[in-house]
């Protein structure tokens, strides 16, 4: 495959043929819907999470994003965290040395994600942007829990000890601050996937959906009174809290109370993901997605909020199973979804593939530049 170098410039030229404009107003909501200028604003797209992490340069992040745009997509989740104990070559973005967090805001830092943002402009995409993780990937909760307050410690203490709250709202505080005027960023994600569990399994055995609940609601508004240009979300999973449902991801076992969450003022709309395969939904996968996808376009007419299905993959059958969910979402009424996840051939070879990615030139990306268009037309 030719590998392509493309430029800003290019990146403008390609705005100009699919008649888009960088971003110069926010997004914001209105029932069910996101707006932008008073109008509906179709949300859809991909994760593209390594984009600000991989020592990319600018011309390697707007032949990431324009690949992307091509589908013509709106949206694109990644992430805004990189801790690390020791200072790496690549982009990081919070320093930890014994106990003390430092936010890189230089070249290999911020000054890096502010690449990361005018890439984004430039193809006409707005940034969902998501500010720590569950998992140990690129850092995450586990590490201002074991810097705070010991190696191992559990897990799910992020969520209730006051060193770790502190330390958090200090990084979102610098990380936001930075952005609160650029309209290419759409959203705020407190987190990856919170649960009460992380990559390590340690609990303290006290954690529950009430617990992740109210930490959703203490730091949703925290960023509210830093940011009301932009708009809020968890970055959840989007479990349900039905204990005696025989599923599951229904059961509230991993604190997570959907229903619940999208009940949070300060929540502007909900996010799910669906991985059936993962969760042991293994008899029916896409089917499982499709009630998945149904029951969650249900809740969010109960609550009157959006709800995204930001992430979603299965690593065999995707075509079949990706045109039966993305029928499921405009049927639904689903307000709007991001593939998981998004991948490009740049000179320095093909982006990361966990089993799940989609690259230009296959049949999921031609299926997914259908379902855009579908859904843009659904939305009018």
């Amino acid at each position: 495959m030719k590998l392509l170098s493309i430029s800003i410039a290019s990146g403008a030229a390609l705005l100009a043929s699919l008649g888009v404009q960088a971003a110069t107003s926010f997004v914001k909501t209105s029932g069910q819907r996101f707006t932008l200028n008073g109008s509906p604003f179709t949300v859809v797209g991909a994760n593209s999470y390594w984009v600000g992490l991989m020592g990319l340069t600018t011309a390697q992040m707007n032949q990431a994003f324009a690949d992307i745009a091509r589908t013509g997509a709106t949206a694109v989740r990644t992430w805004g965290f990189n801790d690390v104990t020791a200072p790496i070559s690549t982009a990081y973005y919070q320093l930890w040395t014994n106990g003390t967090a430092t936010v890189n805001t230089g070249p290999t830092g911020l000054g890096n994600f502010d690449n990361v943002v005018a890439a984004a402009k430039a193809n006409g995409l707005r940034l969902i942007v998501t500010l720590t993780n569950n998992w140990s990937d690129y850092g995450g909760m586990d590490v201002y829990v074991n810097q705070l307050i010991g190696q191992g410690s559990p897990h799910d203490y992020f969520y209730t000890n006051a060193a770790t709250q502190a330390a958090y709202k200090n990084y979102v505080k610098t990380f936001i601050s930075r952005y609160i005027n650029e309209p290419t960023i759409m959203a705020w994600e407190l987190a990856n996937e919170p649960r009460c569990a992380g990559s390590t399994g340690v609990t303290s055995g006290s954690c529950n959906t009430t617990t992740i609940t109210a930490w959703a609601s203490t730091m949703s508004a925290y960023i509210k009174s830093i940011d009301s240009n932009h708009l809020v979300a968890i970055g959840d999973e989007g479990f349900f809290n039905e204990p005696s449902s025989p599923l599951y991801p229904y059961q509230g076992t991993e604190g997570i109370d959907f229903n619940a969450n999208m009940g949070i003022s300060t929540l502007d709309f909900g996010t799910a993901h669906l991985y059936p395969v993962s969760w042991g939904q293994t008899a029916d996968p896409t089917g499982f997605g499709v009630q998945w996808i149904q029951d969650h376009a249900t809740s969010q007419k109960t609550y009157n909020k959006p709800v995204l299905l930001e992430e979603f993959g299965v690593t065999s059958n995707q075509t079949g199973t990706y045109a039966q969910w993305y029928s499921t979402i405009l049927s639904s009424g689903l307000t709007g979804d991001l593939i998981w996840q998004a991948g490009s051939y740049l000179s320095t070879g093909a982006t990361p593939n966990d089993g799940y990615t989609i690259y230009p030139n296959t049949t999921v990306y031609a299926m997914e530049a259908l379902h855009v268009a579908a859904l843009k037309a659904r939305n009018v």
